[in-house]
């Protein structure tokens, strides 16, 4: 690459929750400075990933390469994507070389001795961490999970008991200092903090969690909108983790997505109530309350969205029975009241299963 094209990539990047700046290996021929957001370093091991470290507003990544002895064999060392939305400045290689060429040779020399100094620590704690963690990812493990259902529970039980115990209310919202929850999570839980950041960039995605500036602009006010669905998430993971494989809860996009429109037309698609109703001659009905599915249908066919009675299969005898005909409409048993409470559970649920979709290596399932 020439000077000038080089010098032409330097400018402000966005970058898309899940997205990958650069993968480990790759040729570097430029560093980043962190504007706003969060991004994560990580290595590939085995079937999965070992997380280095969290970045986030103010912080370097990428400059390592540009003190590597030999700049035509400049690799990237780790991979680095983005937790959240990113924004981010790429400065070229070439550019950043004018600077460093401009500065006093006694200070390149403090500078490169300390990159020096820092990449052989970066290197043997690495080195420490792929021993700890050879065990996770070997073996007869079936495949990779970013974060595991009793990492799920730590996370999760921690949140609740710092925003229970140092809480403000503020509008409507329990309000904690990202300093205190760092106490707790790092300091005497040592959870990851790359793993603390997914689950709460997930709260956010969900509308459960709010994360704002404080009076230094640096996003350390969490604002919690609903400390008891963290408490029923909990409970519903920690009896999960009980049950055999197969009578785990498992609902599906489409199911999920039936549900959320179920919910939304209840006001004006009111429980129906048929006494004595058979599903078929020789079978009682499970649930007592039936719902019409008719108009439920009709508005994602209208969108061209692929949902079918059959989708309510997966929450079948949890809190959906048959689904059937009766003069002209689809009906479906129902427990109403269960479906509507396990439905934060289920977005939660699907969303954790996507994010470690997103984040397992190529052939993490194979």
């Amino acid at each position: 690459m020439t000077t000038s094209a080089a010098q032409a990539k330097s400018g402000l990047k966005s970058l898309k929750t899940g997205e990958v700046l650069f993968n480990e290996g790759e040729v570097a021929d430029s560093l980043f400075i962190i504007q706003k957001g969060q991004v994560r370093l990580f290595k590939p091991k085995g079937k999965g990933f070992v997380e280095l470290a969290v970045l986030r507003s103010g912080e370097v990544i990428g400059e390592m390469a540009y003190f590597d002895e030999d700049g035509s064999g400049r690799k990237r060392s780790c991979s680095a994507s983005a937790i959240t939305g990113v924004e981010i400045i790429e400065i070229s290689f070439a550019a950043f070389g004018k600077t460093m060429q401009s500065l006093n040779p006694w200070f390149k020399t403090i500078i490169n001795t300390l990159v020096t100094r820092l990449r052989k620590t970066n290197t043997r704690i690495r080195e420490l961490e792929d021993n700890q963690t050879s065990v996770s990812y070997g073996g007869k493990h079936s495949g990779y999970e970013f974060m595991k259902p009793i990492e799920v529970m730590r996370i999760l039980g921690t949140i609740f008991l710092v925003f229970k115990a140092h809480g403000e209310v503020k509008s409507q919202a329990l309000e904690v200092n990202r300093k205190a929850l760092t106490l707790y999570t790092q300091d005497m839980y040592q959870i990851m903090e790359v793993k603390l950041e997914s689950i709460m960039t997930l709260l956010v995605q969900l509308g459960w969690m709010e994360i704002k500036e404080d009076e230094n602009q640096a996003p350390n006010l969490l604002l919690l909108k609903n400390l008891e669905v963290i408490r029923q998430i909990f409970i519903f993971y920690n009896t999960e983790r009980h049950l055999p494989e197969e009578k785990k809860m498992k609902i599906g996009e489409k199911c999920e997505m039936l549900i959320a429109k179920m919910l939304e037309k209840a006001p004006g698609n009111p429980l129906v109530d048929i006494p004595n109703l058979k599903v078929t001659e020789d079978q009682a009905p499970r649930f007592t309350k039936y719902y019409n599915l008719s108009p439920v249908l009709d508005e994602f066919k209208a969108k061209n969205v692929v949902i079918h009675p059959n989708h309510v299969d997966d929450g079948k005898n949890l809190f959906f029975g048959e689904a059937f005909m009766k003069d002209g409409a689809i009906l479906v048993e129902i427990d109403f009241p269960k479906m509507q409470k396990l439905y934060p559970i289920i977005r939660f649920m699907n969303a954790i299963k996507k994010s470690n979709s997103e984040k397992a290596p190529a052939g993490a399932f194979d």
